[in-house]
């Protein structure tokens, strides 16, 4: 059974950094395209940021290129979002996504662009005041 376990949100003030992270379990073996994502209220949801694990090709959303990286810890299974320079349009509950079989980059990079992953993580809550 997929499991995707966000953690690390929080309150943060504009201009700091957080770090989330997805602790993965589960995904099928060769499962190589992960992302991020988020849902302002109100808003549809948004790529932010993905990895295509077998390459380490990764692709951003243009509102966050510079201030979003994400990374693979394949030792601890787990995926990260470094977030900097936070502002309050960074507000959302972000969640964690993977796709359930292989997949070459640029597959994973049109399912990311359409939010088409199979597994999805419960979320985690950013909240960015002035």
């Amino acid at each position: 059974q997929v499991q995707l376990v966000e953690s690390g949100g929080g309150s943060a003030q504009a201009g700091g950094s957080l770090r989330l992270s997805c602790r993965i379990s589960g995904v099928r073996a060769g499962a190589n395209c992960m992302g991020w994502f988020r849902q302002a209220p109100g808003k549809e949801r948004e790529g932010v940021a993905a990895i295509h694990r077998s390459s380490g090709r990764t692709f951003y959303a243009d509102s966050v290129k510079g201030r979003f990286t994400i990374s693979q810890d394949n030792a601890k299974n787990t995926l990260s979002l470094q977030i900097s320079n936070l502002n309050p349009e960074d507000t959302a509950m972000y969640y964690c996504a993977a796709t359930p079989n292989y997949i070459d980059w640029v597959t994973c990079r049109g399912r990311w662009t359409r939010g088409d992953f199979g597994d999805w993580g419960q979320g985690t809550q950013v909240t960015v005041s002035l």
